[in-house]
């Protein structure tokens, strides 16, 4: 049995959402699963739950903040027999014309933290998702209306960076985002041969000068609904 997830084979569903917060894990399968799901992990407050979305199996898992402690519950549901994972939460939007609420599709992310590459045992590697569901992500967003960006991201390792020419680094090279999870996810996920996406809403605009605007706490509910809502049918889908 994992050392992390208190849990057994066939506890988790094959399909997982991947949300940092204990609490957002809560939220999704109290607001987006069917009546019936049950709790599988409380280990350390890593809360986990199993149920089922529209009928289709489905769980959902904290994996906490940055790769150290994401990469130990990708491991650990691995050993469980997931198949399929999808991060949802929050990103630092990069990209020019960006609005506060947008759905960010991580299609890759660089490894600007190097736990990935710990665990890859490389110098250089392009942590990279899984295309189908990626292309399947922004079908269904732009058919539900919601503006969806699609492109590399950064998983960075420091979220008070006291480097102010970071943002315009990672934007001269073409990243649209910066979060904390996908490379590792995106690593675990192909040393252990599964799939993987990272669908995340815009909470904040980076600019090229070190500033950051936040979004108000109601804007973010309503664009973080809308995306997990889209992850669920992501997670579930053929």
């Amino acid at each position: 049995m994992p050392i992390h997830l208190r849990a057994e084979s066939g506890d988790y569903a094959p399909n997982v959402l991947c949300p940092g917060d204990p609490r957002r894990a809560a939220y999704i399968a109290e607001t987006f699963f069917d009546p019936g799901y049950r709790m599988v992990n409380e280990e350390r407050g890593m809360l986990g739950f199993t149920g089922t979305f529209e009928g289709a199996p489905i769980s959902v898992q904290t994996t906490g903040m940055g790769a150290p402690s994401s990469g130990i519950v990708f491991e650990e549901l691995a050993m469980l027999g997931v198949e399929r994972f999808v991060r949802v939460g929050t990103c630092g939007g990069l990209k020019d014309g960006m609005q506060m609420g947008d759905t960010v599709v991580g299609i890759s992310a660089t490894a600007e933290d190097q736990t990935p590459l710990r665990l890859a045992q490389m110098d250089s590697y392009a942590p990279t998702g899984t295309f189908t569901l990626a292309e399947t992500a922004a079908r269904l967003a732009r058919e539900s209306g919601a503006t969806v960006h699609v492109g590399a991201v950064v998983t960075s390792g420091v979220f008070y960076d006291p480097d102010s020419t970071t943002f315009a680094r990672w934007k001269r090279t073409g990243h649209i985002g910066v979060e904390m999870e996908a490379a590792m996810m995106y690593t675990v996920a192909a040393l252990r041969g599964l799939e993987a996406l990272a669908i995340m809403t815009v909470s904040d605009l980076l600019e090229e000068s070190g500033d950051t605007s936040r979004i108000s706490d109601e804007e973010l509910k309503q664009g973080v609904d809308a995306m997990m809502r889209l992850a669920c049918r992501v997670a579930t889908s053929d």
